[in-house]
């Protein structure tokens, strides 16, 4: 019958196990027991003399929002955040930077971490051995890299409850090494907010820009300059106000000149009408008289002939053809002096007429207005047409200036912005080079001189408490790995036939 048999049919079909099958395995192996448990023990007793003491560093930061850092955007203006208290978001965030990576990699290299310390087991019990190993390779990265993982299992960072304070505690055997490692941490976190909260480079970045917008600057006030000296503008709206206002004036005389024109026009027209019906010349004085000279030599003749026709009556008879005619003559003369009485000499004076003198002198005046008054519309319309095009000049010379002052205004308001940008990243980059930032050591590292805590009482305890259970396990591990048969209740039980006798070990 094999092993598995005995071991399975122990305590037969149908039966449990009593106390006294429970305990019997201990009394059984009390050697083992007792001997298991002495060794657990010296071994805890051992472990608490060999073992260094260890010592607790502590350090505490204080998180506050004193420095308020302008945000680097385009604005002129650019927002700060209120104050106000310290959030728990904040807290955790300072915590994962403590418990950075590259952080701890630093604190390993900086404080040496990755070589056996001089307090540890290793070095007391084999400080040759440890020696020898520290010369080997000190910058080795995979002890570099289990040594931050030892840090990380030491280091404990924790934000203290209703405070703004960050606790950090770094136990260690040296107590002068668990000041350094927390007064190395301290220093680097310090830098590395420096270095997190605020982008790097933003002085020299704000400095080369405010100095490309001076150069701009100084480029469109030239090019204003030069603008405003060729083309002679000096303001455009005081020149455009003063040009409409010489235009409107011009415009306006333009217009009354032209109405003075038709004015003109209607009186020259009216003059040649009345000067075309108007003589040059006027009688002045009229007067009536008989020739007294014409009568003179008619009554003369008439004497003659009647002294004549007496004398040829004298000498001849009437019918006398000599005296007919001179009766005849007679008759004639008389006649004549009756139609020299019938009609007298008409004597007239004649003189310029001074009206149509006067007509001469307005038509010619007139003429002399409207040829004024022409040329007048016609400079006028010339100086209109100047005006406006002086006006379509100011209009292009003014949005050209215009467009250079903006250029001015755009380069002014850029650099000003750039310099305000440079000079607050100047005041940053000086309070960051005195650590004046939102964080600060409230509680240097300090050297503790008392070990953290008596483990000692603990660690014993906590090895008797191993003892007592091991050393019964161990009994009982053997006596099922045992395949012996002890008692005749097993024989019994294993082989299915009574036991007749049974003899105790060291009887006859």
């Amino acid at each position: 019958m094999d092993d598995q048999n005995f071991q399975s049919n122990a305590y037969g079909p149908g039966r449990l196990p009593t106390l006294r099958d429970i305990v019997t395995p201990l009394f059984r192996h009390r050697r083992l027991v007792l001997l298991t448990f002495l060794c657990i023990v010296l071994g805890t007793i051992l472990s608490i003399i060999l073992l260094p003491k260890d010592y607790e560093a502590k350090m505490k930061i204080l998180v506050k929002r004193e420095r308020v850092d302008a945000a680097v955007s385009p604005g002129r203006d650019a927002a700060l955040v209120n104050p106000g208290d310290v959030t728990e978001e904040e807290l955790n965030s300072e915590v994962e930077l403590l418990n950075s990576r590259d952080l701890l990699e630093k604190v390993v290299v900086l404080c040496n971490l990755q070589e056996p310390q001089p307090g540890a087991l290793w070095s007391r019990l084999f400080p040759t051995a440890a020696a020898q190993g520290t010369d080997a390779r000190p910058d080795n990265p995979k002890d570099v890299s289990q040594s931050v993982s030892d840090l990380e299992s030491k280091l404990r960072i924790e934000p203290l409850k209703k405070t703004d304070l960050i606790q950090v505690t770094y136990d260690s055997s040296d107590p002068q090494m668990a000041a350094r490692v927390l007064g190395v941490l301290g220093n680097l976190y310090l830098e590395k907010t420096v270095a997190v909260h605020r982008p790097p480079g933003a002085f020299e970045f704000f400095q080369t820009e405010s100095q490309h917008y001076e150069q701009d600057l100084r480029t469109a006030e030239t090019h204003l300059t030069e603008f405003d000296r060729d083309k002679g503008v000096a303001d455009p709206q005081l020149e455009k106000q003063i040009a409409l206002q010489k235009l409107a004036e011009f415009e306006s005389t333009y217009s009354a000149t032209q109405v003075a024109i038709k004015e003109a026009e209607k009186r020259t027209a009216a003059v040649e009408n009345q000067l075309a019906s108007t003589p040059q010349q006027t009688v002045s004085q009229v007067r009536t008289s008989e020739n007294p000279y014409l009568m003179q030599q008619l009554k003369s003749t008439l004497l003659n002939l009647e002294l004549k026709r007496t004398e040829l009556l004298a000498n001849f008879e009437p019918d006398y053809r000599p005296v007919q005619e001179v009766q005849q003559q007679i008759e004639q003369t008389l006649d004549a002096i009756a139609k020299s009485e019938k009609s007298p000499v008409r004597d007239e004076t004649t003189d310029r007429n001074p009206s149509y003198d006067w007509l001469q002198s307005e038509l010619t005046k007139s003429s002399a207005d409207l040829a004024t008054l022409h040329a007048r519309a016609a400079e006028t319309l010339n100086v209109i047409r100047q005006y406006r095009t002086q006006l379509g000049a100011i209009d292009v010379n003014g949005a050209t200036q215009q467009n250079l002052i903006r250029e001015v205004k755009e380069a002014e308001g850029n650099y000003s912005l750039y310099v305000q940008k440079r000079e607050e990243a100047r005041i940053g980059d000086a309070l960051d080079r005195q650590r004046i930032v939102n964080v600060a050591i409230a509680e240097a590292a300090t050297a503790p001189a008392l070990p953290a805590h008596p483990h000692w009482a603990l660690t014993l305890l906590s090895g008797i408490l191993l003892a007592c259970f091991a050393s019964p396990g161990l009994a009982f591990a053997v006596d099922f790995l045992d395949p012996s048969l002890r008692t005749p209740n097993e024989l019994q039980d294993a082989l299915g036939i009574p036991v007749l006798a049974a003899f105790p070990k060291g009887e006859k």
